[in-house]
């Protein structure tokens, strides 16, 4: 019997989980309040946006062959602490992801990630075959289960990914915690340190990657542009790592890789301190609000060191999620995440904070 063209299918590409992002907003003449996406809270910086006219003006000319400007100023707002190579940059920090385990993963070696969490990790490790372990975060407060990992390592292992501050929960790894994994992890693995929401954590034993890849660790710090910045519609994202791992990455980086637009915005965005302030700022001030505004409703959340919280909601998920829509809050169900019957609600600015909580009240 004829095989059809099925027949050379891979067979951990059939379908299965898919990863959905969040909801655009809806065609509606009424507000809508979009808190489920993790998005700025104010816009975007206005010196990126200067800086996307002017490069609107060059777009029948192909953009830089590399991305060695951008890398250039992100040596500038790491202070100087690290080596122009030892960034990789890619379109959106999912793109750094498929990148990395591209260039790491072969079928059958296995990946470690911890639900709930961003479902890219396990979604796009199938793409390359991987084997795919779950240790899930230690249940009431998603702490990292690091004896649970390392216990869970085998010669297969290639690829390990921790989140501080962690997407859906809001938790983060204690600096202790993650100097203890480290020293303790076998030193052929990659660690990928996704520290997209950095900006927000104000936790005293809060860290980022940097400290580790300075004394060689086979760290990878993972970026993106989308949330602090406010450049989510520009796809942008970075890693910073060892000289060793970047310079690896680069092998399959393509030319011409970044459109014009998402470098000079990204640059652009890396030169607005005072947006970055006033951003963080915004986000702890609505953090402080919602808290004390969920504690006085009887809602139950989690702590969270980011721009968004859990929530446990009065409601069925989807229940609650379709009843805030009608009153014009847009926020989002977690179940995808492993973090079933939970809802994750972005900070907004002070107008949006107090339209989420008037919907919740009228509950």
């Amino acid at each position: 019997m004829e095989k059809d063209i099925t027949s050379i299918f891979k067979p951990f590409l059939q379908p299965k989980e898919v990863y959905k992002g969040g909801k655009n907003i809806p065609i509606s003449d009424k507000k809508i309040y979009k808190l489920s996406s993790n998005e700025n809270p104010i816009g975007a910086s206005p010196k990126a946006v200067q800086a996307l006219i002017e490069a609107s003006k060059k777009i029948d000319i192909y953009p830089d062959q590399s991305d060695i400007r951008l890398r250039q100023a992100l040596v500038k707002d790491f202070n100087g602490k690290l080596e122009v190579d030892q960034f990789i940059t890619g379109n959106s920090g999912s793109e750094v992801i498929d990148m990395l385990l591209r260039a790491f993963i072969s079928e059958g070696d296995e990946v470690i990630f911890s639900n709930p969490c961003f479902l890219p990790y396990s979604v796009f490790s199938r793409w390359y075959g991987a084997k795919l372990l779950d240790i899930p975060l230690l249940e009431p407060n998603y702490d990292l289960d690091i004896e649970g990992i390392l216990n869970a390592i085998t010669y297969n292992t290639k690829v390990i990914f921790l989140t501080s501050p962690n997407n859906p929960t809001g938790s983060y790894v204690p600096k202790a915690i993650l100097e203890d994994f480290l020293d303790r992890v076998p030193k052929n693995i990659l660690i990928v340190f996704d520290e997209v929401y950095r900006h927000f954590a104000d936790a005293e034993d809060y860290v980022t990657a940097l400290p580790y890849v300075l004394k060689g660790h086979n760290v990878l710090g993972l970026n993106s542009f989308s949330k602090t910045y406010g450049l989510a519609g520009l796809r942008i994202g970075y890693g910073y790592t060892t000289n060793t791992i970047a310079n690896y990455l680069r092998l399959i980086q393509k030319p011409f890789l970044m459109p014009l637009t998402s470098l000079e915005a990204a640059i652009g965005a890396l030169n607005d301190q005072k947006f970055i302030e006033e951003t963080v700022n915004t986000v702890h001030t609505g953090r402080e609000f919602l808290r004390d505004s969920f504690a006085s409703l009887g809602i139950k959340f989690w702590p969270t060191q980011a721009n968004f919280f859990i929530i446990d909601p009065p409601l069925p998920e989807m229940e609650f999620t379709d009843k805030l829509m009608e009153q014009g809050v847009m926020v989002r169900p977690v179940s995808q995440f492993g973090a079933p019957g939970k809802v994750r609600i972005t900070i907004g600015d002070k107008e949006a904070n107090h339209a989420l909580i008037s919907a919740i009240s009228k509950l």
